[in-house]
């Protein structure tokens, strides 16, 4: 080929390439634009199967072979039967032993309607990555503290949140952004990246064997036999090369680490508590709160409980707090470490960015009623309210939604508004789909689980179902892209920016 013919060859194929970009920007600006208020709803700990397994035209249960719901125990060979395991080790009181394959838990012979509290499987990091497997799915009941009740799931219609879905859009191929649990994957929904703890000490590292797994206990029994035993119960929070992938308490108030004594009320004490290990430094990664400030745009991150959660974490150590991780009746369940803005510096206590963006929900309700919500809200329920197993039924926590989701419909701002109702991750349930892999779509941390998501709004198709490949990391890239900001280094290149569930 001679010079000048490849010249102009190179020449089409980069004008084809612009054009190509400018097309699918165009496509973006064209159905997103309109979109003036974003709000994010992040509930509590279920997996896409788990609640929405039986929602007609969707990839649920029906769609899964018996290669993806054949558990198998540590050794390789299907397990027999599917036995959930109580906090003892032993087999839970109450729950008959079932086949190998998913059941109802709202049904006979298990018979537990959606009103009651029902076990919480373990959802941490390793754990999540070994259930996994590769894709195969095939380990959640041998890598878990409750067995075979990983594999439970409800008949959804009766929730209130399954009408919305029919009325809007239903994304089935939505992916937990990281593997693990809640503290991790709400660092994914605002930075798209794994917080850092240098100093952690020994007893938080991680233990894992020459393949990459945990260690397990030498009194680890098979899985058929009692639930999995590695060296910390929670597989370690800090990784060799001081990355916190699972559950470390924050640096400020409200943390489930008291003030030190004679310290600040305001932060943690630094030398940590023995059952949660020392807090994390406050962290610098840049964060979505970052870029929409950078850019004038205006947002928060408003939190069920937390005000009284900050003046009940500045009591004197000793002093019984009410509010941070306490059940019962008069209580929310304030989960500390499901407030990701409170580990970064940027947003310490006394900082203007803190008192700007960091609220409590009585004040997103009445802005929504007045119509001044910022351009993006994030909306987190407590404990009581967020749908998590062992914390909550499943059916308060899906009126409470639907109650947000309704005074929502009646804001001035509805017309424009696009409400992204998500879970933080699976909460150790098993779900069919194989996680995206390889270049662009997976990494070290995740993506994790399949996780249900609903968007909701005017400018959203109604009775769809949207099946591009999206991850909690999807949030940010539509966010990043509607309002202009500079990308976050962790957004998964090749996952959707949500774009296609907008009309």
């Amino acid at each position: 080929m001679n010079t000048a013919r490849l010249t102009r060859l190179l020449s089409l194929c980069l004008l084809a390439s612009l054009l190509g970009g400018c097309a699918s920007g165009n496509r973006f600006a064209s159905r997103a634009d309109r979109i003036r208020n974003v709000v994010v709803i992040y509930a509590e700990n279920h997996s896409f199967d788990n609640m929405y397994g039986m929602f007609p035209g969707a990839n649920g249960i029906a769609n899964a072979t018996p290669e993806q719901f054949t558990q198998l125990g540590h050794d390789g060979e299907p397990l027999a039967e599917l036995v959930t395991w109580g906090p003892d080790g032993k087999p839970a009181a109450g729950f008959p032993r079932m086949p190998n394959k998913p059941f109802r838990i709202d049904a006979p012979p298990v018979n537990r309607p959606p009103t009651q509290i029902v076990p919480s499987p373990i959802h941490v990091f390793f754990h999540s990555q070994e259930q996994i497997n590769g894709g195969k799915n095939n380990l959640f009941a041998a890598m878990s503290n409750v067995g075979g009740w990983t594999m439970g799931y409800y008949d959804g219609s009766q929730f209130r949140l399954w009408k919305w879905a029919q009325e809007y859009t239903l994304a089935d191929n939505f992916f937990m952004g990281a593997f693990g649990g809640s503290y991790l994957n709400h660092q994914y929904l605002i930075c798209a990246c794994v917080p850092r703890h240098e100093n952690a000490p020994p007893s938080m590292r991680v233990r894992l064997d020459a393949d990459g797994k945990l260690t397990r206990r030498p009194d680890s029994p098979p899985a058929s036999q009692g639930p999995v035993k590695v060296y910390s119960a929670y597989g370690g929070e800090v990784t060799a090369d001081g990355l916190a992938v699972n559950t470390v308490q924050p640096p400020y108030q409200p943390s489930g680490i008291p003030p030190a004594a004679g310290g600040p009320r305001e932060l943690a004490d630094p030398a940590g508590a023995s059952w949660m290990g020392t807090p994390a430094p406050p962290q610098t990664a840049p964060t979505i709160g970052d870029r929409l400030s950078d850019r004038g745009i205006s947002w928060a991150w408003y939190a069920e409980g937390y005000r009284r959660a900050v003046a009940d974490g500045r009591q004197a150590p000793g002093v019984d707090r009410k509010i941070i991780y306490t059940s019962g009746v008069n209580s929310p369940n304030f989960q500390a470490h499901h407030q990701p803005f409170n580990y970064y510096l940027r947003y310490a206590p006394g900082t203007a960015e803190r008192a700007a963006h960091l609220l409590d929900a009585d004040d997103f309700l009445a802005a929504a009623a007045a119509g001044t919500l910022p351009a993006v809200s994030f909306y987190k329920p407590a404990g009581k309210n967020s749908q998590h197993p062992g914390d909550s039924d499943i059916m308060t926590g899906d009126a409470y939604i639907a109650g947000l989701l309704e005074k929502l419909r009646a804001s001035p701002q509805w017309n424009d508004m696009l409400v992204i109702v998500t879970y933080d991750e699976n909460g150790g349930y098993w779900d069919h789909v194989a996680p995206p892999a390889g270049p662009g779509w997976g990494d070290r941390f995740g993506p994790g689980s399949r996780i249900p998501t609903l968007l909701i709004g005017p400018r959203v198709k109604k009775h769809f179902i949207d099946s591009t490949a999206y991850d909690t990391t999807s949030i940010l890239k539509f966010i990043t892209k509607r309002f202009g900001l500079e990308p976050l280094p962790g957004v998964r290149e090749r996952m959707g920016d949500l774009s296609n569930a907008l009309d």
